[in-house]
């Protein structure tokens, strides 16, 4: 017997989908059956996206977002609800990094990881989160079908990974803010939950791949090798859907062991 997650009649509003990770959860979800709506500054690439989902058959929508904007949030999320439909599942990716020793973070420097990886995530996480508490208590339209949040952490948030701790402290607090909303949320139907990849090839990062410094990392790794993308299909589409409704407030490490 077959054993398949149809996430048909859901709506999926994933930010940082241009590229990397975020592009792969949207494709991924759409192929479960989820409307899936793109989220991120580059409209463009959003649209580019949306037309290989299309041309596959999925049905995309595209919404710009700058999560280091508070006005930018609020209008994307009611755009969303607006043409797409009350949002099921909030796929919270949008991430950014510097490598730096931390004696040489600057304070532009912090404030850029922290204001998208932390205070983006967090007000994202808010806006959808006060509409799903709203059909779940009555207040506002719609057929309640319990929500799902994944926030997308790193194995730097478990482990001390160096040149990248400001990172690591970021996604550490990501880890902390899931469980805090799993814990107020979780009542309501609304689960929310923390995936935590380890070191993962995309178009952002394969150059790093073909080095010296990349070779010395991969090298360290418990399995001498680097994660593909579609690496984590399985894991998004599972706590995306109803069939994870008594996963709440984990924080899941998808890393080939690097953080044992």
């Amino acid at each position: 017997m077959a054993y398949s997650i149809d996430l048909s009649g859901r709506v999926a509003f994933v930010t940082g989908a241009s590229s990397g990770l975020g592009a792969q959860f949207a494709k991924t979800l759409a192929r479960a059956g989820a409307a899936v709506v793109l989220a991120s500054r580059r409209v463009e690439k959003l649209k580019e996206l949306r037309a290989r989902i299309e041309g596959e058959g999925g049905d995309a929508h595209v919404v710009e977002l700058d999560v280091t904007d508070h006005g930018s949030i609020k209008a994307a999320v009611a755009r969303a609800e607006t043409e797409v439909g009350p949002i099921d599942v909030l796929v919270n990716n949008s991430g950014v990094n510097i490598r730096n020793k931390l004696q040489d973070v600057t304070p532009d420097d912090y404030d850029f990881i922290f204001d998208t990886n932390l205070k983006g995530a967090f007000f994202v996480a808010q806006e959808v989160g006060k509409r799903m508490l709203a059909r779940a208590n009555g207040s506002a339209p719609g057929t309640y079908i319990g929500g799902r949040i994944i926030n997308i952490a790193s194995v730097a948030a478990l482990k001390a990974v160096s040149n990248i701790g400001a990172y690591g402290m970021s996604k550490a607090a990501v880890v902390q803010m899931t469980k805090a909303m799993a814990l107020e949320w979780g009542r309501f139907g609304i689960n929310v939950n923390a995936l935590c990849p380890g070191y993962i090839a995309t178009e952002l990062n394969e150059e790093l791949w073909t080095t010296e410094a990349g070779a010395r990392l991969v090298s360290i790794l418990p399995r001498k090798r680097v994660g593909k993308a579609e690496d984590l299909d399985g894991l998004i589409v599972l706590l995306a859907s109803g069939q994870s409704h008594f996963v709440n407030g984990a924080v899941i490490a998808a890393d080939d062991g690097f953080a044992v």
